[in-house]
């Protein structure tokens, strides 16, 4: 089973990933770690990213889910904003995709980026994400004001 776990920059996609990852013996990935340079580069400037810029990403992402589905699994922290953007991602699979979906109000995720030290993805930029966010109609939607703890707690529960 392949977990991404999803949603806006500053929502806690690596934390939650990471304590998830844990608890299920499985190696953890951030998908930021498979942006181009350009696209880092682009994003440090305060520059959104637009759906030309996500393809070649999102097409090597696919195949590394596609790898980790076959090695036994793993948990990926993935923004994952729009529909075409997560079909793109598991087009390949053969089995389910756990998706997990991490939401909350922009306040506290703008307070909680400005807290960042260190990462390329800019406050200013948020926005842009709510913008272009889509709900996904599936998978478990989990409120941020819970702890990361908890919200892997719950996680955990549902598929035990």
């Amino acid at each position: 089973m392949v977990y991404i776990v999803c949603g806006v920059s500053g929502t806690g996609k690596t934390t939650v990933g990471k304590i998830l990852a844990n608890h299920l013996g499985l190696p953890f990935f951030d998908a930021d770690d498979f942006h181009s340079e350009a696209n880092v580069q682009k994003m440090a400037k305060g520059t959104p990213l637009n759906d030309a810029d996500r393809v070649e990403w999102l097409s090597d992402l696919s195949s590394e889910i596609l790898k980790w589905e076959k090695q036994g699994g793993a948990v990926l922290a993935c923004s994952a904003l729009k529909e075409q953007y997560r079909q793109q991602l598991v087009v390949d699979t053969h089995s389910n995709v756990k998706w997990i979906v991490l939401e909350g109000d922009r306040e506290l995720i703008l307070s909680r980026m400005k807290q960042r030290k260190g990462h390329f993805f800019s406050a200013e930029m948020l926005d842009s994400q709510f913008e272009i966010y889509e709900r996904p109609g599936y998978g478990q939607i989990y409120d941020i004001k819970s702890t990361p703890d908890q919200i892997v707690a719950e996680v955990i529960k549902s598929v035990s």
